[in-house]
């Protein structure tokens, strides 16, 4: 049992935001917006810092580059989901406006079961093992094994005052910055499957943006006229 907590935990936390979505869907959506927002802009303020202080103080922050690659990470993990929640995610759909309807619904349902393998697989591939497919490991294992041997960032360190706060050692712990590998990919298989169910049922045509350079254009046909 112990082998699967945070498999447990990973469960209850989908569960916690289907219910606070279902309760407050419009401060769920601006909160998860806002999130990306944080992560975006932080990783432009310390880029913008550190050319500040390099070229005009002759120093910089030793962690920027170790922490702008972790926030990287953090925004493209958490904008898979937000992608598919959203439908903004580009793609070809050349195949499925030419086909007919019921065919291009079929197609765009698989394309939202495919994604959610995609996440299951990365997320923690013993279930394919179990199939005779020679593969081991994924995030929740690598995630559990950083947690277990609790080692340190290179370069990020807490702040002193939050040292001799909590007693803690100075290197931010490694598995606390990955910890969003795990839940972005279970957003990701969460998201993909809601996808699934609107397409089913009639709520968003496909997985994807249809159109949006087109729509974009004919939008602002006259602008350049004004």
């Amino acid at each position: 049992m112990m082998a699967y907590w945070p498999h447990i935990y990973l469960l209850i936390f989908i569960l916690l935001l289907w219910g606070l979505e279902k309760l407050f869907p419009n401060f769920m959506a601006r909160l998860e917006e806002n999130l990306l927002v944080l992560v975006i802009s932080s990783i432009m303020c310390v880029s913008f810092g550190q050319v500040i202080a390099r070229y005009g103080f002759n120093s910089g922050w030793s962690a920027a580059l170790e922490f702008n690659t972790i926030a990287f990470s953090w925004l493209i993990l958490l904008g898979m989901s937000y992608g598919i929640k959203t439908g903004i995610h580009l793609g070809v759909d050349i195949v499925l406006n030419r086909v007919p309807r019921p065919a291009a619904k079929a197609l765009s349902m698989l394309g939202a079961l495919a994604a959610m393998m995609y996440g299951l697989i990365l997320l923690d591939s013993t279930w394919v093992a179990a199939m005779g497919v020679d593969v081991k490991g994924g995030a929740i294992e690598y995630w559990a094994k950083m947690y277990k041997i609790n080692i340190g960032a290179e370069e990020l360190r807490y702040p002193e005052f939050f040292q001799q706060m909590f007693d803690v050692k100075p290197r931010v712990q490694r598995w606390l910055l990955l910890v969003i590998l795990p839940i972005g990919l279970s957003l990701l298989v969460y998201r993909s499957w809601q996808a699934f169910l609107a397409i089913l049922f009639n709520k968003r045509s496909m997985l994807i943006s249809a159109h949006e350079a087109q729509d974009l254009v004919e939008e602002n046909k006259g602008v350049l006229k004004d």
